[in-house]
């Protein structure tokens, strides 16, 4: 039963795993190009993609696939700003890329903003200095 939810779930679900139908693509047309220190996999097709007259570049994800994962020299890669990529020079991030974090978002260690329930479990008392808007009659 297990095997076949974990099955049913490699069909039809991107976000855990690549799907049958990307590691077909990636066995057939793609070559591997370079794996960055998350495990990510990197490739390009064989050849320029006759409908995008370019060549086609790819992730597969070690894991959960999210976008935010792509380290800046493997991003640039990837979205054609540069040529080559990083396993193919001695790329160095620059002092102003920050280091990843994940996407914390719908976690409990998301972000909470000051008067947030969410953020001490209770609403702050008001302070009074907030006025409702009344319509002129």
């Amino acid at each position: 039963m297990v095997n076949t939810m974990r099955r049913l779930l490699r069909l039809f679900t991107w976000w855990q795993e690549a799907t049958l139908n990307t590691l077909f693509y990636t066995w057939w047309k793609g070559e591997l190009v370079g794996i960055d220190e998350f495990g990510n996999q990197y490739y390009r097709a064989r050849g320029k993609d006759p409908a995008l007259a370019f060549e086609r570049r790819w992730v597969i994800y070690a894991g959960y696939a999210e976008g935010s994962a792509t380290p800046p020299g493997w991003y640039g890669w990837l979205h054609h700003t540069v040529d080559v990529p990083p396993s193919q020079e001695t790329y160095a991030a620059r002092e102003w890329q920050a280091p990843y974090l994940p996407n914390l978002t719908g976690s409990p260690q998301a972000w909470r903003p000051p008067g947030s329930s969410l953020a001490a479990g209770t609403r702050p008392p008001a302070t009074g200095d907030y006025q409702a808007w009344k319509p002129e009659n």
